[in-house]
Parts: C-alpha cells; structure tokens; sequence
C-alpha cells in the first residue's frame, strides 16, 4: 500500500472521527423546551349543549415547537401518567406566535352524558413538549381544574 493511501485514509479517519464527535457535542447541547401560562378549565354542558375540557399553554424553544401531547385525569384515580405513556394520547394544536415559540390549546368536547359519569372534585392535565430539535419537558400537573355538577 502505498504511504498516499495511508495518509489519505488517516486523513479521511480523522475527518470523519471530528465530524462525529462534533455531532455528538451539538446532541448533548439540546435544551428542553419550557412551558409558560399553563391553565386548564372545566365548562359543564347545559341545555342538550356540549361542555369542554380546555388546556392552554405557551411553549418555547430555539429550534421551534414540535408538538404537545396532553391528558386529562381525576386526582381520585391515583393514575398519574408517565411521560411514556404521553406519547401516546392526543395532542394540542399548537399555532406558532413566533419561530421559537407557540401557544397550543387543547379542547376536549363533554356530552351531558359523559358529564354525568365524571368523577367530580380536582383533575389534573399532564403535558409532554416536544422541540424541534427533540428535546422534550415533561409535565406531569401541567394545570389543575375542578369538575363539578
């Protein structure tokens, strides 16, 4: 082998070892987003109407805002949702108030029947951001809101 193809395979060794390593340095500086003016709130359904469950927060990160992934929960059920299990339930719709950040909203519509099966007193709303860089924040009482008859 000649000391060309060495050198040039060092060379494209070294190359591709600090294109790596520096991949890796940009990965471990992701920060997780952060979640600002959460609130939630309980409307009861009256008259045959509908009812809602309604949850708002602002979200920001440099990268931009993926998505948030939201469930609501009686504090009498002792469910307390993971983080894994929050990539699996519904999401927010986020509307972009800037590159950086969103304000996203969550609506879940109540039947006077299904109403009239909820457990009454505290809930909770846990929420799971998620950047566009990945990073994630996990909230596990985002907000708190009372259901009552």
């Amino acid at each position: 082998m000649s000391k060309r193809i060495i050198v040039s395979s060092l060379v494209g060794a070294a190359v591709i070892s600090g294109v790596a390593a520096g991949g890796l340095a940009l990965a471990s500086t992701t920060t997780p987003p952060t979640v600002e003016n959460s609130s939630a709130r309980y409307t009861a359904p009256f008259d045959g109407g509908t009812g809602s469950v309604t949850f708002t927060a602002d979200v920001n990160d440099d990268s931009g805002v993926r998505n948030m992934k939201v469930i609501a929960w009686p504090a009498s059920s002792k469910l307390d949702p993971t983080k894994a299990e929050l990539r699996h339930v519904d999401s927010a719709t986020c509307r972009s108030t800037s590159p950086t950040a969103s304000h996203c909203t969550y609506t879940l519509k109540v039947t006077e029947e299904e109403a009239a099966e909820l457990d009454q007193g505290t809930w909770y709303v846990s929420a799971l951001a998620t950047a566009k860089d990945g990073g994630t924040v996990f909230l596990p009482r985002a907000a708190t809101f009372s259901v009552t008859r």
